[in-house]
Order: structure tokens, then C-alpha cells, then sequence
């Protein structure tokens, strides 16, 4: 029976931070749908840290744009990054269904979500750690 999932920031950063490594080792080894699965894995991971953070009543939700749309309430300049979340949610379908039409994730796209998301990242690591 699978426990419940924790209320505690740091819990979310803790593995965020994890996924977040997980991603550069993926693309090092040429995997771009696992390192792209892994980055959406660690923004959801990091919003929710975030979120929590901010008394959010944690939800089971994987789509990155609800869990932005939170963010901007406490942040607005977080919406800058809208259209790359909304794209690197696509990457956590890539992985894990079949879809009907052929699309390949390359690590160049990867490389590029990665490096115009590392500032949100930095902002979320900067408000949480201590």
C-alpha cells in the first residue's frame, strides 16, 4: 500500500534535485526522451516544493501549466517561462506512451529547455534552501 505523499518542501526539493541530476547524466550517455522525462519530472518536482512552500494544498497533477499557474500567484515574473513548460510537458508523454505520431526529442532540444529553465530553477533553489 503506497504511504502518503509528503507535505515538506524539502522532501519535493530533495528529489528534484535528484531527477535534476538525473537529467545531465541521461544526456551524457545520449538518452534525450529519459533526460527529457527527467526535466519535467524535476520542474514539477521544484513548482511543488515551491508551492508547498506557499501553504498550496498539494495535488496529484503531472501537466506543468497548472502548477505554474499557482507560481505566478506568488511570483508573476514566473511567467515568463509558460511556453517551454508548456513544450516540456510534452516531453513527459514522449517517454512514457506510445503516440501516433513520430516525434523525436533530441538532446539540442533538451539542451535548450534545460538552459531556458535553469533560471526558474535557480529562483526556486534560492527561495527554499537556507
Amino acid at each position: 500500500m503506497p504511504g502518503k505523499e509528503s507535505l515538506y518542501p524539502a522532501d519535493w526539493l530533495r528529489i528534484a534535485e535528484k531527477d535534476y541530476t538525473r537529467v545531465e547524466h541521461l544526456l551524457n550517455i545520449h538518452d534525450p526522451e529519459a533526460a527529457g522525462f527527467y526535466l519535467q519530472q524535476a520542474i514539477e518536482k521544484f513548482l511543488k516544493a515551491f508551492l508547498l512552500s506557499k501553504g498550496w494544498q498539494l495535488q496529484r497533477v503531472h501537466d506543468l501549466e497548472p502548477l505554474l499557474n499557482e507560481a505566478i500567484k506568488h511570483n508573476p515574473s514566473y511567467e515568463h517561462y509558460r511556453a517551454m513548460l508548456q513544450r516540456i510537458s510534452g516531453f513527459y508523454l514522449l517517454d512514457r506512451y506510445p503516440l501516433a505520431l513520430e516525434f523525436t526529442l533530441t538532446e539540442e532540444d533538451v539542451q535548450q529547455a534545460l538552459s531556458q529553465t535553469k533560471p526558474l530553477i535557480d529562483s526556486i533553489r534560492s527561495i527554499l534552501k537556507p
